[in-house]
């Protein structure tokens, strides 16, 4: 008799549903003194203009950007070739940054971090674990109103 594969079973049980993953990023920005976060190349000029736009956007839904920091890729170091890319996989910022973004919720006693890039699931339960704090995507509270 032929039997299935390991492989495909534990990976059946592994995948948790959709809704499930969702919910546990779930952030509701109403009253939340947040950090806002942008993760841009050096391509991109008008930065500024996108960071002022968002946190214009989640002033009106009702939360408070105490800080705002910016993570840019190919100005210093890493090549033209790299500039798309995120530092990390894992954290989309360089482990430097991400520090500091820590730091600056400690001192401003933020709510939650959240990031003008979309983040994906795994970025978001990492940061999440290293900011002590919820760290979503903007894209994600536009989606919820």
């Amino acid at each position: 008799m032929h039997q299935p594969r390991r492989r495909d079973r534990r990976l059946a049980r592994r995948v948790p549903s959709e809704p499930a993953q969702r919910q546990a990023f779930r952030f509701t920005a109403v009253g939340a003194d947040v950090v806002l976060v942008g993760y841009f190349s050096a391509k991109q000029k008008d930065f500024e203009t996108l960071m002022a736009s968002a946190s214009t956007e989640l002033a009106a839904r009702g939360a408070r950007v105490v800080v705002q920091m910016v993570q840019r890729r190919g100005v210093s170091d890493g090549g033209v070739q790299k500039m798309g890319l995120p530092y990390s996989s894992r954290t989309l910022l360089s482990y430097g940054k991400v520090r500091e973004v820590a730091q600056a919720c400690d001192q401003a006693n933020a709510d939650a971090v959240i990031f003008v890039a979309s983040l994906t699931e795994r970025q978001q339960r990492a940061l999440t674990d290293m900011l002590g704090r919820p760290a979503v995507s903007l894209s994600d509270i536009l989606a919820a109103d």
